[in-house]
């Protein structure tokens, strides 16, 4: 899979170590199952709402936007007195909290559901182990980790401020 095409903002991450590692869970992550580029391109984003008409890899994208504009309006209008921002750290995550969702999710008959996986384990586990097996630092496992529910009560990084917000954003605005 090509993974810069259906996903550009990957370039932006300046460190091509960080970058090529984030690469090779995509591909990992869509091998698991077989997912295709025109596949996921088609399957919703979430399966928490109804008539979902925003594709999976839209809602990455928009995110990873989202908190590369949020950095930097921050380092525009605060630059110095502004929290610190590790913007590498902070686009590898956005491009890596929702890639357990090809693991949890499924096509059967020709529809998006659940897998018996996903019943067990949600995208942030599952993320979070694909994650630490292709050696991604831990601040950004930590994004990953705390983006979504599983993060409530603990204490999240800058970066993971930024992401979990933009990503709610998004799904509270098709929701």
């Amino acid at each position: 899979m090509n993974v810069e095409k259906i996903l550009p903002e990957i370039n932006e991450i300046g460190d091509p170590e960080l970058r090529a590692k984030v690469a090779a869970i995509w591909n990992e992550a869509a091998a698991y199952r077989g997912w295709t580029e025109e596949l996921l391109m088609a399957i919703p984003f979430t399966l928490l709402a109804q008539n979902v008409t925003i594709p999976f890899i839209d809602h990455v994208r928009a995110v990873c936007r989202m908190c590369m504009a949020v950095d930097e309006v921050q380092e525009t209008l605060h630059a110095e007195r502004r929290t610190p921002v590790n913007r590498d750290y902070l686009i590898a995550g956005a491009l890596l909290a929702d890639v357990g969702k090809l693991l949890e999710y499924e096509i059967v008959d020709g529809k998006s559901v659940k897998s018996s996986y996903g019943r067990y384990l949600r995208h942030p586990f599952s993320g979070v182990g694909l994650a630490f097996k292709h050696g991604i630092p831990e601040e950004i496992m930590h994004i990953i980790a705390t983006h979504s529910k599983e993060g409530d009560g603990e204490k999240r990084s800058p970066e993971s401020i930024i992401f979990h917000h933009a990503d709610f954003i998004d799904f509270e605005l098709v929701k």
